[in-house]
């Protein structure tokens, strides 16, 4: 993890803007700040004085505060003036930052999603798309703290801190001298806590993802251990994996309070070795009170910025790692299907599979395997065999969602003309099917509606849509009897209006009503 992730700057506008705005506000409060001390050094500077005040302590700095401002009311003017707008400043800063944060994730989240969906349904099911779901979800939600603590103190701490030590310098050597030597002991040991925290966070992160992988796949098959009685099973083991994401949560905080507590320590004591040392060479006549007053009061601001560095970094690592999370979906290149031509007009064409393999994700064989088959305009063609073998993933690839590693996809076109699949827009290829999945999902309107509910929507809109082919998989799975029979009616009466219609099931009436049955296999042995 970086402290300034340039990958969220150059990737997102919003914060790029922001930064820009935080750097001169970061400007505006070191002022604020200086002028504040400056007063405050005059008006209590003739009260602890022993004797009366002739000289300006503050040297040639005195001229940015009048003298004038050693009166009380003069005093509480200039502090109402430099308070108010050092509220304002904050006030700013905070609101940017809330609105940036959520333009930024917001942004990042819409980019991962889309990016995940071009990677296609056969990377999602390799397992990384649930790591995707919590990452979009809850994971980057962490990132809010970055923007809205983390980022804004980081600038600070470039801005504030040097301009204080400067003006300390001014003031008195060496009081800068201590404070110069002191203030790289912040960055130590915010290093040696974020070596620790960074192994927090990673584990924090990926107990998210596995309970969120186990209980989406829990949720997506619960139909089936209703179905064989063993819905009781798991719950054992979501148990198991959310005390390990309250475990690492845990974990997070007590870190978290560790380099808050160890910082504030650290800045303590050198803030306490400065005023020591002004003590003693007060009482040795060696510094003015206005001048002792102005350093005591500049030293913690000083520090300030630094340390909140290291308390708002920590408390905001679970967020940045789940960014490196975002950030290698969105590095991982897409595998790109099809050409750069216009993909032609599928209406009467006749699609051919011609000798398709695609290797499984482990590579140990392959699935489909050397499958060529041919669907033609006004028919049914029905690819069957057991799950597993490809029959799925034989659709994908015909679709132009998925590249296969072997063999081509081609269309017998109306006209007489061939088109390939590898030479053609891949997209304008795939807008011409009317893809019904095993699971369709209707988004928000679908998460009261069951399985087979969700079905016959998906399959009524596929049936209702003017696209040229009809693609099927598994259509009457989680059907009744009745309901089966409407859908093959329905499959046919579609063949006849000339649209061409593949289905992968295990139906046997479907498999009665095609007018080309194609059995899909997979060789058991390693693939080549």
């Amino acid at each position: 993890m970086r402290p300034l992730d340039p990958r969220l700057i150059a990737r997102i506008g919003p914060a790029r803007r922001y930064v820009i705005v935080t750097a001169a506000l970061g400007l505006a409060t070191a002022v604020a700040i200086g002028l504040q001390a400056f007063v405050i050094a005059r008006v209590i500077g003739p009260v602890l004085a022993p004797a009366p005040l002739t000289e300006d302590g503050l040297g040639w700095l005195g001229s940015l505060v009048p003298v004038a401002a050693r009166d009380l009311s003069v005093a509480i003017a200039w502090l109402a003036v430099i308070v108010g707008a050092r509220v304002a400043i904050t006030w700013l800063q905070e609101r940017l930052a809330h609105r940036a944060g959520v333009d930024v994730v917001a942004e990042l989240r819409g980019r991962v999603v889309e990016h995940a969906a071009r990677l296609g349904p056969r990377w999602a099911a390799s397992g990384d798309g649930a790591k995707v779901t919590t990452t979009a979800t809850r994971g980057l939600d962490g990132l809010l703290p970055y923007f809205v603590r983390y980022l804004p103190q980081l600038l600070l701490a470039c801005t504030v801190t040097p301009l204080m030590l400067t003006v300390v310098l001014g003031l008195d050597w060496i009081s800068a001298a201590i404070i110069a030597a002191t203030v790289p002991l912040v960055p130590l040991f915010m290093v040696l806590i974020g070596l620790l925290t960074r192994e927090r966070s990673a584990r924090h992160l990926d107990a998210m993802e596995r309970l969120a992988a186990r209980t989406l796949d829990l949720i997506a098959g619960l139909p089936t251990l209703r179905a064989l009685g063993r819905h009781v099973g798991p719950a054992r083991r979501v148990r198991e994996l959310g005390d390990a994401q309250r475990r690492a949560t845990m974990g997070s905080l007590r870190i978290a309070f560790l380099s808050g507590m160890v910082l504030e320590l650290l800045t303590t004591l050198a803030v306490a070795l400065v005023a020591v040392t002004l003590g003693f060479r007060l009482l040795y006549g060696e510094v003015s009170v206005e001048t002792a007053l102005a350093v005591l009061v500049l030293a913690p601001e000083v520090y300030l910025p630094v340390r909140n560095v290291g308390t708002h970094f920590h408390a905001s690592a679970d967020g940045l790692a789940a960014a490196d999370a975002a950030f290698a979906v969105l590095e991982t290149e897409p595998v790109v299907v099809g050409g750069s031509a216009d993909a032609p007009d599928l209406a009467g064409a006749s699609l051919e599979v011609d000798g398709i393999a695609v290797a499984t994700p482990d590579g140990m064989r392959n699935a489909p395997a050397d499958l060529t088959f041919e669907a033609r305009p006004g028919t049914i063609t029905a690819l069957v065999g057991p799950n597993g073998d490809g029959k799925s993933t034989a659709l994908l690839v015909l679709m132009g969602l998925m590249a296969a590693d072997s063999g081509r996809v081609r269309a017998r076109l109306a006209d007489g003309g061939v088109a390939a699949l590898d030479d053609v827009d891949s997209l304008g290829w795939s807008r011409q099917f009317a893809w019904v999945p095993q699971r369709p999902d209707l988004g928000v309107a679908g998460r009261t509606l069951s399985l087979g509910q969700r079905e016959r929507v998906a399959l009524t809109r596929a049936l209702e849509s003017d696209r040229p082919v009809l693609v099927l998989d598994e259509p009457t799975a989680h059907l009744d009897h009745a309901a089966r029979a409407e859908i093959v009616a329905a499959a046919r009466a579609a063949a006849q209006a000339g649209r061409t219609v593949i289905v992968a099931t295990h139906e046997p009436e479907l498999v009665e009503a095609a007018d080309a049955v194609v059995t899909v296999a997979a060789p058991r042995e390693v693939a080549p």
